[in-house]
C-alpha cells in the first residue's frame, strides 16, 4: 500500500481524520499521521522523521521553509484556529466572557485540564493567561496537563470528577466526546492561531503531498474544515 507521511500539530487531527478515507479513495494513498503539540512536532521533524507533509503554525511554516525543511512554494494555510474553554458533556456552563467572569470559573474549578505549557502552542498561552489572571500559583494543585489538548480533553471526559474545565484549540475541543465547548477566550486573552500545511523538501511522494495539502485547503472543502474549527 502506497503510504504518506503526515507530521502535525494537534489540532488539525480531527480535519486530517475526516479525510484519510477520502484521500485514499481518490489518490490510492493512506495517510500515516503523527499529532501532538507543535514544538513537539517541529522537533521531530528536525529530528528526522520520515515527513512528506508538515502542518504547524503558519510561523513555523515561515521559519522551516527559510530554513530548507520545506519546499519553497509548497505551504497553503488551512484556517484559524482559536482557543477556547471546555466542560464535560452535561454539566453547567459557567460564564467567561470576561476577566471577572472567567477568573470566577476557574476559581471554582475542582480541576483545570489544558496541554503542555512548554511545547504546546495552547498550554503555553494559557499558562500566561493564568500568570496574568494572578492565578497560576493559586490553583497550581488543580492544574493537570497532557501532552497536547486532545488528549488534555480525553482525560477529562473519561474522569468522573464534577466541576472541571479545559482550555485548548477549539479543534481539540470540538471532536472529543464528552467534552463541549462553551466559549473562546475572552477578547482580551484571545489566542487565534493560523495553521498551515507544506511539503517536506525530503518527502518521498511530493506530488501525493501536493495533492492531500490541495484538499485538505480546497475552496470546495471550506465547510468541512467550518465544522472542524477552522475559521477562514
Amino acid at each position: 500500500m502506497n503510504t504518506l507521511q503526515l507530521i502535525s500539530a494537534g489540532a488539525a487531527q480531527a480535519l486530517v481524520t475526516r479525510f484519510q478515507e477520502r484521500f485514499m479513495a481518490l489518490h490510492g494513498y493512506a495517510i500515516e499521521p503523527t499529532f501532538g503539540a507543535v514544538g513537539l512536532m517541529k522537533d521531530k521533524l528536525l529530528g528526522g522523521a520520515p515527513c512528506d507533509v508538515l502542518i504547524l503554525t503558519d510561523a513555523l511554516i515561515a521559519q522551516l521553509t527559510s530554513s530548507g525543511q520545506l519546499a519553497a512554494g509548497t505551504a497553503q494555510a488551512l484556517g484559524v484556529v482559536k482557543t477556547g474553554i471546555a466542560v464535560k458533556t452535561g454539566e453547567a456552563r459557567p460564564a467567561v466572557a470576561t476577566r471577572t467572569e472567567l477568573t470566577a470559573a476557574l476559581k471554582a474549578a475542582n480541576g483545570i485540564y489544558f496541554p503542555d505549557a512548554v511545547k504546546s502552542t495552547a498550554g503555553i498561552h494559557f499558562m500566561n493567561v493564568l500568570k496574568q489572571l494572578g492565578l497560576d500559583q493559586e490553583l497550581a494543585d488543580r492544574l493537570r496537563t497532557y501532552p497536547n489538548g486532545a488528549a488534555a480533553m480525553t482525560a477529562m471526559a473519561k474522569s468522573t470528577e464534577k466541576g472541571l474545565l479545559g482550555c485548548t484549540q477549539d479543534t481539540e475541543i470540538l471532536y472529543i466526546e464528552g467534552v463541549d465547548l462553551i466559549a473562546d477566550l475572552p477578547k482580551e486573552f484571545e489566542l487565534a492561531t493560523v495553521y498551515t500545511a507544506a511539503v517536506c523538501t525530503g518527502a518521498k511522494e511530493p506530488q501525493a503531498a501536493a495533492d492531500l495539502i490541495a484538499l485538505l485547503a480546497g475552496s470546495e472543502t471550506a465547510t468541512l474544515r467550518a465544522e472542524c474549527g477552522f475559521e477562514g
